[in-house]
């Protein structure tokens, strides 16, 4: 970190002051301008406390037996990874302000201290917990259904020669044992290693030594039944594996020759992670290239983070531990203990296995029927369809190939002489890359805005901005201070009436693979205004505009909290004047502190409000006299539910937006957001009566949060059967695709 980065962080100042300038945002806050009641510290839910609880139900996914078996232990390797991440970026900064000396309390009344402590005991409790599933039911479970852990020492003699074979012949050549002595250092232990202490005895007294586990390779290693080794050809046959750690430690003699090994301990290691860009623009010459290599620099200083977790196997002795600590610089706060597989996000390794029968049922999304070609046409013309009107998709349950086709469609129509395009996460092989490409060339002016800051995907940004970058596409990567969060892609077509612009906005990334897992929503329109509006935001994000006012979008940082808190003003209004008024939002997370007043004003004031929040949820229902009017529910289920819908009543001329922000703080003060509106009234009726409705009906995944913090699952009225939201969905967009193609095939 640079004496500048450690300067903001004593100071508070996250280089936003760039930011602020260029935009004309008016006040970060404008609560104090409203007539709005206080939050104490009582109606505030601790942030972090709540997230936990949403791993929490994660986790409790991965004890629902009605959930295939493989589909379980996804659940609970998400869970870990969840978990992980939650460490390296909120626990992390709960610990640099204890570093700090911070101790003023937070809205929910706490300190930093008494916050890391209600987080060490939930995190402790929550990993006993998922201990307790995966081996107290997941594992046996899998041994019955042909999948087998075995614990090393359980192995005959048979298994294990075959096993020390495929040890020299593909383990050990990777290894690399570190002696830890006077003249040999505790070695550096990166982020999310799974390592093995061990306990030596030399001639010259008792040691220890450390050996990596490679993430190269598998964590479950094939135990090949003898005289069966190769006939993978079998099936169905039984499966058997060995952790990947044990078979290191049954082996250790190799690694540690001319010493006494005594015992070995599994040990796993997370370091704060959250990367602070220095974003001043000291350095002359391109701010792109300084922002790329700033980035890249700051990527390589991610592994040398201070330790905030560190989980140990239950058999290792306490003055082991307490070295432990000591050597790799951590604090007995940091310390878990563990009495099972550490590291579990790679529990993921199993779902690959060819169980069908194990898994969710395969589907394919649903093709969009405004983009399926009429018999006898070879395709759609998509910018005809628009011209016709709106069209949504909601993914995963219709494809994501409605965008690709989108961008495709511009980049060969010699009519186009445009295209903009945000992008957050792309993925690993993103469809859309090759047609931007495709599209650059004298006629055809590309300008593509990759953020390059996304968390833990800027080393793939990087890369897809600089391949883009030599096929002579213009790329931004963002404004200083900001991350560029909002979902856009703009198409400016040149027409006989002049030039058109066609639009997709959308609540998610352009990723190809999660638009298979998350749900999401996307416009795609043609609307003037909307298309006007576009220009703007883009020239902006690569030029030095500063919009004063969107026409239609809601835009941060800037006025994004604004609109909320008028539309929501709006609603008390109209709750007073005609006796009606209701809110329905469905975020990931509610967490910040001025829309939460405002939606306790408007409970206060009889307006119904139901928030379907998946996530992290700060504001408690329930409470007399406060939030008697609002009730939250989260959905978990088999799909992400990542889409952000809001509606607002209105007195009866009501409005539907959807966009890319969550309402916390970090949304609308630090990213560039776009919430946008669904004006075409069929489509608007749709989210309004059917969507919005569905995921209130669930009863399989959602779980209604209790004014005490707790979360209990929503149960079916009496006589009612079960009600699961994300099959609904899936079946009716299934059953569309197909009443389209055969009213076609019959005409």
């Amino acid at each position: 970190m640079t004496a500048r980065q450690a300067a903001r962080r004593r100071s508070g100042d996250n280089g936003h002051a760039a930011a602020d300038r260029l935009w004309m945002a008016g006040p970060a806050s404008v609560a104090a301008e409203r007539d709005l009641p206080p939050l104490e510290p009582e109606l505030f839910i601790n942030r972090e406390l709540s997230w936990l609880a949403f791993n929490r139900r994660v986790l409790e996914e991965a004890a629902e037996p009605a959930n295939p078996l493989l589909e379980r232990v996804k659940f609970v390797a998400i869970f870990s990874s969840n978990l992980d991440e939650f460490f390296m970026i909120r626990v992390a900064g709960v610990c640099r302000k204890i570093a700090l000396g911070v101790a003023d309390p937070g809205p929910d009344g706490r300190t930093p201290t008494q916050a890391l402590s209600a987080i060490r005991a939930t995190t402790q409790a929550l990993l006993n917990e998922q201990t307790a599933i995966l081996c107290g039911e997941l594992l046996p479970a899998l041994a019955r259904a042909g999948i087998e852990i075995v614990p090393y020492d359980a192995l005959d003699a048979a298994e294990r020669d075959a096993l020390a074979q495929r040890f020299e012949r593909e383990i050990f050549p990777i290894l690399t044992p570190q002696a830890i002595d006077r003249a040999r250092r505790f070695p550096h232990v990166s982020n999310r290693s799974l390592n093995l202490l061990v306990s030596l005895r030399l001639p010259s007294g008792a040691r220890f030594g450390r050996v990596k586990i490679p993430a190269t390779l598998p964590r479950f290693v094939p135990v090949e039944p003898p005289g069966e080794a190769g006939e993978r050809d079998e099936s169905p046959r039984r499966l058997r594996f060995a952790l990947l750690e044990q078979v290191v430690a049954a082996h250790l003699e190799r690694l540690f020759t001319g010493a006494e090994v005594l015992a070995s301990y599994p040990f796993h290691l997370i370091r704060d992670s959250d990367i602070e860009v220095d974003e001043d623009g000291d350095q002359e010459g391109d701010d792109g290239l300084t922002l790329m290599a700033t980035m890249r620099e700051s990527i390589a200083q991610r592994a040398f983070g201070p330790v905030v977790r560190l989980a140990v196997d239950a058999t290792m002795p306490e003055k082991v531990r307490a070295w432990l600590v000591d050597h790799i610089h951590a604090r007995n706060r940091d310390l878990y203990v563990v009495d099972g597989p550490l590291g579990a996000e790679h529990f993921a390794e199993l779902h690959g296995l060819d169980r069908p029968d194990l898994k969710d049922p395969t589907f394919v999304p649903a093709r969009v029927p405004a983009f399926m070609p009429e018999p006898g046409q070879a395709e759609v013309d998509v910018f005809e369809v628009l011209r016709r009107g709106d069209v949504l998709i909601h993914l995963p349950y219709q494809s994501f190939d409605a965008v690709v086709d989108f961008i495709r469609a511009a980049s060969v129509d010699p009519d186009v002489v445009s295209i903009k395009q945000t992008l957050y996460r792309v993925g690993k092989n993103p469809p859309l890359i090759p047609p931007l490409i495709e599209a650059r060339d004298d006629d055809t002016q590309v300008a593509v805005l990759v953020e390059l800051k996304a968390r833990f995907d800027e080393e793939n940004n990087i890369s897809w901005a600089s391949e883009l970058e030599r096929h002579g596409v213009h790329v931004a990567y963002g404004l200083t201070g900001l991350k560029t969060h909002c979902k856009v892609t703009l198409v400016i077509r040149r027409e006989p009436d002049g030039l058109r612009s066609y639009l997709h906005l959308a609540t998610g990334n352009y990723n190809a693979a999660t638009a298979r897992i998350y749900e999401d929503f996307g416009l795609f329109t043609a609307r003037a205004d909307m298309g006007s509006d576009a220009i703007e935001l883009f020239n902006a994000l690569t030029g030095y505009a500063q919009p004063e006012r969107y026409r239609t979008l809601w835009v941060a940082p800037g006025h994004l909290r604004e609109h909320f808190l008028d539309a929501i003003e709006r609603e008390i209004e109209a709750r007073r004047r005609t006796g009606r008024g209701r809110l329905i939002f469905k975020v990931n997370a509610l967490v910040d502190r001025t829309i939460i007043r405002a939606l306790y004003a408007a409970s206060r004031a009889g307006v119904e409000i139901d928030l379907i929040v998946r996530g992290a949820c700060s504001l408690r229902p329930g409470v007399p006299g406060w939030s008697d009017n609002i009730r939250v529910v989260s959905l978990v289920g088999r799909f992400l539910e990542h889409s952000r819908i809001f509606y607002f009543g209105n007195g009866g001329d009501d409005e539907v937006y959807l966009g890319s922000a969550d309402l916390m703080e970090r949304n609308f003060d630090r990213r560039v957001e776009v919430v946008f509106p669904v004006e075409d009234p069929v489509l608007a009726a749709h989210v309004r009566d059917v969507v919005l409705p569905t995921y209130l009906r669930d009863t399989v995944n959602a779980r209604q949060l209790e004014p005490d913090g707790s979360y209990v699952r929503v149960a079916p009225t009496p006589g009612e059967a079960p009600f699961d939201a994300q099959q609904w969905f899936l079946n009716r967009n299934r059953a569309l695709a197909d009443a389209w193609r055969a009213e076609r095939e019959e005409d």
